[in-house]
C-alpha cells in the first residue's frame, strides 16, 4: 500500500484521482494486513477481522482511518463498523476492497492483486480500439453461458470458462468477449448492473487470480475482453456504499435525483471523491486486469438528470465522463470506452479535448430498433417502411455507431433475436439469417448476446444456462454453422470493415426497393469492394442494380448465400448465380435471403 507521502490528496479530491485503488482498501503488510478508508463524517470506525474489532486511527486530515493489524492473512473477511456522527453504528463493506463474500454473505474479503504473472505483452502492446480493424464483440454472462449443474449456485470458475469461451467465440469469428458486470453485486437477478463493490470481482466465479487467468488465456488465444462498467448507480444495501459514513457520501442527498429509475442509489457525480472512486475502478478493471476496454451502462442517466432530456443537461455528469475517458484514454493507449446511451445528447465519440465526451463508440439503439421493427414486420408491410432501413445512415456520422443486439433485446417478454423474426418457426430462420447478413454489411462495429449465434428460442434467465440441447436439431446446428462462415467472412473482407468510420466506405447501390423489399449496399475498404443483396420479400425475385462507374466491368464472385443448403436453405451449395454486366449487377434472389458478392 502506498505511504501518505505518495498519495495526491488534491487529485482524491477534485475527483483527478485514478489510484486511489492502490493506497485504499486493505493490503498485506509485513505480520498482517493494512486497513485504509474514507469516512469524513463518521465519529470513529474499527475494522472487524478474524474475530477482533479493532479501532482505527483517524489519520492525514481528519476524514480518513487506518489500521495495522497483525495475523491476518490472503482470504481473511473483514468489515468496517461506522460510527455515525449522531450515534449508533453500521457495519459496511470496504467500498475499496478486491473481494468479498459469496452472497448472501457480504463482507469484503482481503486479496493480493499481484499474485498473477501475465503472459499477453505481446497482445497488450499491440491492441488498439479497432476503428480501422475488425470488431464483432460477444457478449455474455459469466453465469449462464455454460452450467456444470442445474443448480442455481452452480457456475463455473473463471478460469474454467477460458478455454471453451476462446474456442467458441474464435470459431464466430468474433473478436472479442464482453462480459456482464463482474464487479461484486448483491442480487443475482441485477445482472452486476447494482454494484456493491466497485472494485471487487464478483466471488461467484472464483478470485481476482481466477479472473486474471482468464482474461490472459483470452488474450493469449487472440480474443479481446470488455467489461460492463456501471458509473452510475449502486446498490442501497445498508452495509455496501449507502450513508456509508452516516451521511450520504456517494449517493445525492436528495431522493429527487438521487434514486434512480431501477431503486438504486445514483452516483454524485459532482463530489470529487465520487469522481476518484469511479475513475480509480475503471483503472483497476484496464490496468490491474488487463481489460482492453469499458462498455459504460446507461449514459444518458450520467448526461441528463434521471437521463430524461426534458430536465435538462447534468453538467457535472458530462464532466465527469469526458475527465474520466480522457485519463483513461492516457492511462490505456489502446483501449476502447464504449457508451451505452439512447439519448441524443451531442458528441459522445468526439475526442474529449476538443469538447466531446471521448468515448471511441456508442451503441446505435435507434438502429437495433428500427431493424428488428422491420424484421418483426410481414413482407407486405415491409414494402410501405422503408425508412427502418435506410434511416439510420441519416445521422451515421454523427458518432462512431457500434451496432448492437444485446442482452436487453432477449428479456422482459421480448422474445429472442430469433422469435421476433416474422412468421412460424421454419419461416423465422431465413430471415434472421438474412438479418445478420445486413448486420455485418451495415457500417458500424457489432455486437451480439449469448445464444443468438444457434438462434436461442427462449428468452435469457441469469439462473440458467443458453439452450444447447438446441445445437441436436439440424435447423439450430445450421443457423450456427452459417453465423461461423459469415464471421469469417467479415474476418476475411477488410471492406466490411476498414471503412466503418469513413464516408468514402459505404455507399448505397439500391435504397429505392428497385425489386419489392430488395436493398444493394457497397462497401469498400483494403482495396476491395463487397456488395451485399438483401430480398427481404417472401418471393423469389430476378434483382438488377446499377454499379458505379468505378466498377464498370467488374467480375462478380459470391462469397456467401443465405440461402445455401448447408446454412438451412434450398439453394444448392455454391449455385448462387450473379453476374456484372452492362454497368450493371444481376442476380437471382431467393425468397427472404440475402449475398455477398465480391467485385473485382
Amino acid at each position: 500500500m502506498s505511504t501518505w507521502d505518495d498519495v495526491d490528496l488534491r487529485a482524491f479530491y477534485d475527483g483527478r484521482d485514478f489510484e486511489a485503488w492502490r493506497w485504499m482498501g486493505s493490503r498485506l503488510s509485513g505480520d498482517g494486513a493494512d486497513f485504509r478508508v474514507f469516512a469524513p463524517a463518521a465519529s470513529g470506525v474499527d475494522v472487524l477481522v478474524s474475530g477482533r474489532e479493532v479501532p482505527m486511527s483517524r489519520c492525514l486530515n481528519g476524514c480518513f482511518f487506518e489500521a495495522h493489524v497483525a495475523g491476518v492473512r490472503e482470504g481473511d473477511a473483514y468489515e468496517y463498523r461506522v460510527w455515525r456522527p449522531n450515534g449508533g453504528s453500521q457495519d459496511h463493506a470496504d467500498p475499496y476492497a478486491f473481494g468479498s463474500e459469496l452472497r448472501p454473505r457480504h463482507r469484503s474479503v482481503i486479496r493480493d492483486l499481484s499474485v498473477h504473472d501475465w503472459d499477453d505483452a505481446d497482445w497488450m502492446s499491440s491492441r488498439t480500439a479497432c476503428l480501422d480493424r475488425p470488431l464483432a464483440i460477444y457478449e455474455l454472462h459469466a453465469g449462464s453461458w455454460r452450467k456444470p449443474g442445474a443448480e442455481e449456485d452452480a457456475w463455473y470458475a473463471y478460469d474454467e470458462l477460458a478455454d471453451p469461451l476462446a474456442e467458441h467465440v474464435r470459431s464466430l469469428g468474433c473478436t472479442h468477449i464482453e462480459f456482464l458486470p463482474l464487479a461484486e453485486h448483491p442480487f443475482d437477478g441485477s445482472w452486476g448492473y447494482q454494484v456493491s463493490g466497485p472494485f471487487a470481482a464478483t466471488s461467484r466465479y472464483g478470485t481476482p487470480e481466477q479472473l486474471m487467468t482468464l482474461v490472459d488465456r483470452l488474450h493469449q488465444a487472440g480474443v479481446g475482453v470488455i467489461l460492463d462498467f456501471v458509473p452510475v448507480h449502486f446498490a442501497t444495501d445498508a452495509w455496501a456504499l449507502a450513508d456509508f459514513d452516516g451521511t450520504p457520501l456517494y449517493e445525492y442527498p436528495n431522493d429527487a435525483v438521487g434514486v434512480s429509475e431501477w431503486g438504486s442509489h445514483n452516483f454524485m457525480h459532482s463530489r470529487g471523491e465520487v469522481r476518484s472512486l469511479l475513475a480509480s475502478a475503471a483503472d483497476l478493471w484496464l490496468g490491474a486486469y488487463h481489460f482492453d476496454g469499458l462498455r459504460m451502462d446507461a449514459v444518458s442517466r450520467i448526461v441528463y438528470w434521471q437521463g430524461d432530456e426534458r430536465r435538462g443537461v447534468n453538467g457535472m455528469g458530462a464532466d465527469f465522463l469526458r475527465e474520466l475517458n480522457r485519463g483513461l484514454h492516457e492511462r490505456h493507449p489502446g483501449c476502447m470506452l464504449i457508451a451505452e446511451d439512447s439519448s441524443g445528447f451531442p458528441e459522445v465519440t468526439r475526442n474529449a479535448a476538443a469538447g466531446g465526451l471521448g468515448f471511441d463508440y456508442k451503441w446505435d439503439l435507434g438502429w437495433m430498433h428500427d431493424t428488428l421493427s422491420y424484421f418483426q414486420a410481414p413482407p407486405e408491410e415491409r414494402r410501405n417502411v422503408p425508412g427502418r432501413l435506410t434511416f439510420s445512415m441519416m445521422y451515421y456520422w454523427n458518432e462512431r455507431y457500434l451496432l448492437p443486439l444485446s442482452h436487453d433485446e432477449v428479456v422482459h417478454g421480448k422474445a429472442t433475436i430469433t422469435q421476433k423474426m416474422n412468421g412460424d418457426y421454419e419461416g423465422k430462420f431465413p430471415q434472421v439469417r438474412a438479418l445478420y447478413l445486413y448486420m455485418a454489411a451495415h457500417p458500424g462495429k457489432t455486437l451480439d448476446f449469448m445464444g443468438n449465434e444457434f438462434a436461442q428460442l427462449r428468452e435469457w434467465d441469469e439462473r440458467r444456462e443458453q439452450d444447447w440441447c438446441l445445437l441436436s436439431y439440424p435447423v439450430h446446428d445450421a443457423f450456427l454453422r452459417f453465423r461461423r462462415e459469415l464471421g469469417s467472412a467479415y474476418r476475411a473482407h477488410p471492406a466490411l470493415w476498414e471503412g466503418d468510420y469513413r464516408q468514402d466506405g459505404f455507399a448505397w447501390l439500391d435504397c429505392d426497393q428497385l425489386a419489392p423489399c430488395c436493398w444493394a449496399i457497397l462497401r469498400r475498404g483494403g482495396g476491395e469492394r463487397v456488395a451485399a443483396l438483401l430480398n427481404l420479400d417472401d418471393e423469389r425475385h430476378a434483382y438488377e442494380v446499377p454499379l458505379p462507374v468505378e466498377l464498370a466491368g467488374c467480375e462478380a464472385e459470391v462469397l456467401l448465400d443465405t440461402d445455401w443448403r448447408r446454412f438451412g436453405g434450398s439453394t444448392p451449395d455454391g449455385a448462387t448465380a450473379c453476374r456484372s454486366e452492362a454497368g450493371r449487377l444481376e442476380c437471382e434472389l431467393a425468397p427472404l435471403s440475402g449475398i455477398l458478392v465480391q467485385l473485382r
